[in-house]
């Protein structure tokens, strides 16, 4: 078997770890053989924080909320998991080149994991609407970036014509691979809590990474690993919202520039993992989303960027609906999983603007002892 991870050996000052990946892990969930080259930067096995003081916010005693953080992963998102899958089999097949539409993540991890292997990555952004954090991903990863004049919808349909008439591989989340990297996220939620969890939040985009997990819970559950499924939430933009309205949205705006997508590639899967879970997929606003974005870094500590709290957003909303003081009816325990995304660092500049400036004040103890206030 090849391997192109990054694990230093002991001799040259490194540690022992168990997680080498998660091909390595969950190899035998995943089309892969002793042939193909693994290309990894060691993603997955993200932590899964409790959240109690959003717990309390559900309204029913005992409910518990977990946080997947997908932000721990290498380039900073869940994208990593569909990418290490997507390259090694790229590699595997011969090629020498990759491209990718992306508002943000994807050209990161894209970029990160070409490099890795020794591929020529090209990247198409939407021009003007990209976070910073992520276009610097791409860049200092020695991508080739081309910021078109258009939305990311319009970026994706070039990526699908030059990836059908020129010898190169299409890395977005139609490629297969993809989904079969993402579903390891919904096996470790599994593994970490020891069970399904009753519900399952998640922002959605161009909605790959729902269907991913609804096909990773399905996997565990027909293995006989898992005694339930949840049910599948998901979550868009208000002003982003194709799968809620029901009709392509020409022109998507939000702040949250992940979810930013009009015209989704994974529509119909998506509508199919809402449907079989007994689910949902709503819209949350900007001002929403804005609120549970500093909700969480300010009550949990945890930062996440602007587009993975839509998942904060959506279960908020629905917990002020009383759908699950509802859902506790059907259930002993009501334990919901967020999916945060991606890493706040992504987007500094959200955090800046959702945040209150630093105080100046002289360099002199009473200065600061007047806006220090200590229980």
């Amino acid at each position: 078997m090849s391997s192109l991870n990054l694990a230093p050996s002991p001799a040259e000052g490194g540690t022992l770890s168990h997680w080498q990946g998660l091909i390595h892990h969950y190899r035998s969930w995943l089309p892969v053989t002793d042939e193909t080259p693994v290309v990894t930067l060691f993603e997955g096995n993200t932590p899964l924080i409790s959240a109690p003081k959003l717990a309390e916010r559900i309204g029913v005693k005992g409910a518990k909320v977990w946080l997947k953080y997908e932000g721990a992963n290498p380039t900073g998102s869940f994208k990593d998991r569909g990418m290490t899958m997507a390259i090694s089999k790229a590699v595997e097949a011969g090629k020498r080149a990759v491209i990718c539409a992306s508002t943000g993540n994807t050209s990161a991890s894209a970029a990160a994991y070409s490099r890795r292997a020794g591929l020529q990555c090209v990247v198409l952004i939407p021009e003007g609407n990209i976070a910073l954090g992520k276009l610097s991903q791409a860049l200092i990863h020695r991508a080739t970036v081309l910021a078109v004049q258009g939305n990311f919808d319009q970026a994706l349909e070039l990526v699908v014509k030059i990836g059908e008439t020129h010898p190169i591989e299409i890395v977005n989340s139609l490629n297969p691979f993809r989904i079969q990297g993402q579903k390891t996220g919904a096996f470790e939620i599994c593994d970490q809590l020891g069970r399904a969890p009753t519900h399952h939040c998640i922002p959605v985009g161009n909605a790959g990474n729902i269907t991913a997990y609804w096909k990773g819970y399905n996997e565990y559950f027909d293995a006989g690993r898992t005694e339930s499924k949840p049910k599948m939430l998901g979550f868009q933009a208000a002003g982003s919202a194709p799968i809620v309205l029901g009709h392509v949205v020409e022109h998507p705006e939000t702040f949250a520039t992940a979810i930013r997508i009009g015209n989704p590639v994974s529509w119909k899967q998506a509508v199919a993992a809402r449907d079989e879970s007994g689910g949902s997929i709503e819209a949350v606003t900007d001002e929403e989303i804005a609120t549970a974005y500093k909700m969480v870094a300010g009550e949990e500590g945890v930062l996440c960027e602007p587009a993975s709290a839509a998942s904060i957003a959506g279960m908020i909303k629905k917990a002020e609906a009383g759908y699950f003081k509802k859902e506790s009816k059907h259930h002993d325990r009501i334990e919901i999983v967020c999916i945060l995304t991606g890493n706040g660092l992504k987007d500094p500049n959200s955090a800046i603007k959702h945040s209150a400036a630093p105080i100046v004040v002289p360099a002199e103890m009473g200065a600061l002892l007047e806006h220090i206030h200590l229980a």
